[in-house]
């Protein structure tokens, strides 16, 4: 089961990570429905999928390393470079701690990645996309080249907008309609 099956993710979201309730998103707006993808990316199925997934998204252009904010990152990370390693595929992963570290080395950037390097930072969900442009800063300061962000999961609430307007690009491997659900 390593290759990308967009309809296998859908029912693996719809099953593992997607309910519905009243809930308050990091970005503070109040939602609907709820998208916990760490029930999806640390499932063994979900990994997998969104690894592949991951690694589609990046095609021939390989970069350096994939990373993001600590902790919804770091299971896609990991999924994402553990296939490219069974693929005989060059991919580094990188953590983005939410703040500099206080002791030791004191580096927000953790992993074996160095200044120079080319990223692409991955995501689970993006709402706003105000946590993937935090990781974007962390790595730029870093020295990191970063000009792409992967995510699971658009929910199409302006996030893509905010990132496209940083210059970036936003790739995903799902929407929020793609689910079955409409933009509120």
């Amino acid at each position: 089961m390593n290759t990308y099956d967009k309809s296998e993710l859908i029912e693996l979201i719809k099953q593992h990570a997607l309910q519905f309730g009243d809930f308050t998103l990091a970005s503070g707006k109040k939602a609907s429905f709820y998208l916990d993808c760490r029930k999806l990316t640390l499932h063994p199925k979900g990994a997998n999928q969104i690894g592949a997934g991951m690694l589609k998204l990046l095609g021939s252009e390989t970069p350096d390393a994939v990373g993001g904010m600590a902790i919804g990152a770091d299971p896609i990370s990991a999924a994402t470079i553990t296939l490219a390693g069974q693929r005989d595929t060059d991919l580094l992963g990188f953590i983005v701690r939410k703040e500099v570290k206080q002791h030791g080395t004191g580096r927000q950037v953790e992993g074996p990645v160095e200044s120079g390097m080319t990223a692409v930072i991955v995501e689970d969900v993006v709402t706003s996309g105000g946590s993937a442009l935090k990781a974007v800063e962390a790595v730029r300061e870093f020295g990191l080249k970063v000009d792409k962000i992967q995510a699971v999961v658009d929910r199409l609430e302006g996030g893509r907008e905010a990132i496209e307007a940083a210059g970036l690009q936003l790739e995903t491997l799902t929407t929020i309609e793609d689910l079955g659900i409409q933009r509120s």
